[in-house]
């Protein structure tokens, strides 16, 4: 068993090493680091954490972690050196990710004392990790390790044969987030919330690289890019900079992110209010629509005390929209997240119609009807036609051209896109993009809404995908094509990718949720309207599709979804 005050040591202040030497003082678990980069020891030192420059000083360690970098040879001298200082019973946990345990076990000259402890990103509270032992492990050594991690706030999963491919994905998806950055299309801060609320993840892709490392994730996309001959593995100009200039992430001070010396992020400049626009009052809302979108931003729109409108191409299909929202406010009664009262007074102000000037006293509509541009062309000419000067017309899409949209009307600069995310009432991001001609009081008026509605709004152009489908789709599309060159099974990869990153789906579960049918869309949308190699819909996905096999919707997509009792 392992003794509570039981002290340990890591060798190796990088990305990895550091964050285990953060989480075990934070845990109250006496620990000492040892790095001989005087920089390294300098950000020890600032976040309290106690360090030395010699293994020497690990002599009275009950277990040592070694994090060094990935190279054999220097991963089998260090962990010599601490065997020959440290105590014969010292348990010595390496971290490599890709070399030979048994190899490593055997040069440290105590093979029953070495124990794999694996981690596809630095340790943060949540991350899930993998102890693996050898097959001269023993058995005291494993348990050591495993109470220790215990006392952490960390999980311990089974990564799976497929973890290296978890990897490659994870790199791919940093490499176009940094290259969405460099471009300047979105701010860190808005790309970084749009992939954390958008898709449910632990940390923002650009949060992420910072931890991990830029100097880490350039040399795995190298490899990467030498592996597959893939233009979108070879690492992005930003990041090779970076390296160049010694910007290095969180470890260093400063990456894609500025740090103080205790590692928390430098927060950034804030605004000056007296510089923005002023909102137009918004009060009455009108949402042009009757499937699962509009119905979701009618329900959020209603509880959000606002007067809304729900339009349908006839009065029987807005009248079953509106009993449809009933249907799910009762439900949210049930569950507890909506009173009664609440849900009564959200009813009463919510109208059902199918005339288009019933919409003419809005301060603001919004368009969610199906993805075709002639459908969405039409509309906007409508609602120009129709709406009150100065009202604002927004646009659900994410896939198409909201400056399209703006064009079919004559007043461009109050027409923007506000994309909420499905389901509308649970999620909480809005990607609002502006084009080329919005009024800077039409987009203060859209983040006004979206606050008050619970929302948070993030910024973009107009592009088609915005932030969140642009990085998402990718990522998505590589893990099908991962299956089809035989590297690994769907389950797998969804097992390494939830396990090993902290993702609440893998790929394939997150694409059975979405639809397959709705996925395939967007990307042959992305494909060809960004002229995007990485999103081309795959024979796999494209032939499930034909199949009917569109996902949870239907009891079938990349799984088998038996229906609900």
């Amino acid at each position: 068993m392992t003794e509570q005050n039981m002290t340990v040591g890591v060798v190796g202040l990088g990305s990895l090493g550091l964050a285990c030497a953060e989480l075990l003082a934070g845990a109250g678990i006496p620990v000492i680091a040892v790095d001989c980069d005087p920089a390294a020891v300098a950000r020890a030192q600032a976040r309290e954490i106690p360090v030395a420059t010699e293994i020497s000083a690990l002599s009275g360690a009950g277990l040592v972690i070694e994090a060094v970098t990935e190279d054999p040879e220097v991963k089998s001298s260090v962990l010599r050196t601490v065997a020959a200082a440290c105590a014969p019973d010292t348990v010595l946990v390496s971290t490599t990710a890709s070399l030979s345990l048994p190899v490593l076990a055997t040069a440290s000259g105590h093979p029953t004392k070495l124990v794999g402890l694996r981690l596809l990103v630095p340790p943060v509270a949540g991350t899930g990790f993998e102890v693996v032992a050898t097959t001269m492990s023993d058995p005291d050594a494993v348990d050591v390790l495993r109470e220790l991690l215990g006392r952490l706030p960390l999980q311990e999963k089974t990564f799976g044969p497929a973890r290296q491919l978890a990897w490659d994905l994870l790199l791919g998806y940093l490499n176009r987030s940094a290259a969405l950055y460099e471009a300047g299309y979105a701010t860190r801060e808005d790309i970084d919330t749009a992939m954390r609320l958008g898709c449910g993840l632990p940390a923002g892709p650009l949060e992420l690289l910072d931890r991990i490392g830029v100097d880490v994730v350039v040399a795995g996309l190298a490899d990467l890019h030498r592996r597959s001959g893939r233009a979108a593995h070879a690492p992005a100009p930003l990041l090779i900079a970076m390296v160049a200039r010694q910007e290095l992430g969180r470890k260093a001070g400063k990456g894609i992110y500025d740090y103080q010396p205790s590692g928390a992020v430098v927060p950034p400049v804030a605004a000056n209010l007296a510089d923005e626009a002023t909102p137009r009052p918004v009060e009455r809302v009108g949402i042009v629509g009757s499937g699962t979108m509009a119905r979701g931003i009618a329900q959020v729109t209603a509880l959000g005390g606002l007067d809304t409108i729900l339009l349908a191409r006839n009065q029987n299909k807005a009248e079953a929209a509106v009993e449809a929202i009933d249907a799910a406010l009762v439900r949210a009664v049930r569950r507890g997240q909506v009173s009664p009262d609440e849900r009564r007074a959200a009813l009463a102000r919510l109208h059902p119609s199918s005339t288009f000037a019933d919409l003419g006293d809005r301060d603001l509509v919004m368009e969610a009807v199906a993805e075709d541009d002639d459908v969405k062309a039409e509309i906007f000419g409508r609602l120009d036609r129709v709406c009150r000067p100065g009202a604002i017309l927004t646009t659900t899409t994410s896939s198409l051209s909201v400056g399209d949209c703006a064009e079919a009307t004559g007043r461009r600069d109050d027409v923007l896109g506000m994309h909420f995310f499905n389901p509308a009432p649970a999620m909480g991001l809005v990607e609002v993009c502006r084009t080329k001609f919005t009024a800077e009081d039409v987009v203060a008026t859209a983040h006004a809404l979206a606050r008050s509605l619970g929302k948070t709004p993030v910024d973009c152009s107009d592009r088609a995908g915005f932030i969140v489908n642009y990085l998402l789709f990718p990522y998505l599309n590589d893990a099908v094509l991962q299956v089809e060159a035989g590297a690994a099974s769907i389950e797998d990869i969804d097992t390494a990718v939830e396990s090993g990153l902290g993702y609440p789906l893998g790929p394939f579960a997150l694409m059975d949720a979405i639809g397959l049918d709705v996925g395939e869309a967007i990307q042959r949308r992305l494909h060809e309207v960004n002229e995007d190699p990485d999103v081309k819909p795959t024979v796999m996905l494209t032939e499930l599709t034909r199949l009917g096999r569109l996902g949870r919707k239907v009891g079938a997509g990349f799984y088998h979804h038996p229906p609900r009792r």
